[in-house]
């Protein structure tokens, strides 16, 4: 018996025209070629993404004549659990988020020869990618309070819903349009660059949900991915809604520079780049940490510099500037291009 998510099933039979069976890879991704069918209704187009859950395809819909994204999840029985959760929140936002003003729409999914294929409305590219493509330029200030305040409402209509994204990151946020203008980059001109790309429109919608948490549920496991990871993650006090604001203050501070503001890949360095930047962790989250993080705190404080890794790792922590400097050099600096 199919599970309450029944509604948007769509049988994933090998009907004519599918390509013959074939083996999955070792790691248990679907294997295709270019121009075949998944199922008699999708032809592959293109790959525009892939990552640990599997795939996601470009595909062209014969049914509703338009291009839509497929994300074919691997094999492995992890992974097609992990699916049919996600299956279950999107189905639920789309209950309640009719017009597809916050969240990526499902279309439908479908089982097919052992992959959960999620089918979703076609989007333009990632922040991160777009932020990419051009060469970490910094977004205008006014453009980063306006995805600010898209971003804002979309995890203000998930926490009403009693759901935790616990994974929000630039690479989770998609612009519904893929069009750009550009505009002379005044800043880069001493080095080759004359122009850089604007969206020409700032709406953005959030993806993946694979790792949404329920907000009534206890949770201590590690969630996020590490730059947007919120410091009651790292010291293991359990996490709840605020795991998401952080997130998005991290990803608001990225937008406005071109690159992370805590890049890191070790939690003492991390905490301290989160103290560096914001001032002391407040002594209620010090006093409160589990076992596993015990040896980040000393007396009552983070055991910084004693316990730091290499001198690097120092350097590399203080050399970061308070948030109030960094965001009133990204203020003036716009204002001074501005004026020009």
């Amino acid at each position: 018996m199919l599970p309450d998510h029944a509604s948007l099933f769509v049988k994933g039979l090998a009907q004519k025209g599918s390509p013959p069976w074939r083996g999955d890879d070792k790691d248990g991704h679907y294997v295709f070629a270019l121009g075949e069918n998944l199922t008699s209704r999708y032809k592959i187009h293109r790959k525009i993404g892939e990552g640990t859950f599997g795939q996601v395809l470009e595909c062209w819909d014969r049914e509703t004549r338009e291009m839509v994204a497929v994300k074919v999840v691997r094999s492995t029985k992890k992974y097609r659990e992990a699916a049919m959760l996600e299956v279950d929140v999107l189905q639920l936002l789309g209950k309640y988020d009719r017009n597809g003003s916050r969240c990526v729409q499902i279309r439908n999914w479908l089982d097919y020869r052992n992959h959960i294929c999620i089918v979703f409305e076609m989007l333009g590219p990632s922040l991160y990618d777009f932020l990419r493509k051009n060469n970490y330029c910094p977004f205008p200030v006014n453009l980063v309070r306006e995805l600010g305040r898209q971003l804002l409402e979309c995890v203000a209509f998930m926490h009403d819903m009693r759901l935790i994204h616990t994974d929000l990151k630039p690479e989770n946020i998609l612009f519904v349009s893929s069009e750009y203008i550009k505009i002379p980059d005044y800043k880069s001109h001493t080095e080759g660059t004359f122009y850089k790309r604007l969206p020409k429109s700032s709406a953005i919608k959030v993806i993946d949900f694979g790792s949404t948490a329920y907000g009534h549920q206890d949770h201590k496991y590690i969630v996020s991915t590490r730059h947007y990871r919120a410091p009651e993650v790292i010291l293991g006090l359990g996490w709840s809604y605020p795991c998401d604001i952080w997130s998005v203050g991290c990803i608001l501070v990225e937008l406005c520079s071109g690159e992370a503001l805590f890049q890191t890949h070790e939690n003492l360095e991390h905490l301290a780049m989160m103290e560096r930047v914001l001032g002391p962790l407040p002594q209620h989250m010090l006093k409160r940490v589990d076992l596993q993080a015990e040896k980040y705190v000393r007396r009552g404080r983070l055991d910084w510099p004693d316990g730091a890794m290499s001198r690097e790792s120092i350097k590399a922590t203080m050399k970061l500037p308070r948030l109030q400097v960094w965001m009133h050099y990204f203020v003036t600096s716009e204002l001074s291009n501005a004026a020009r």
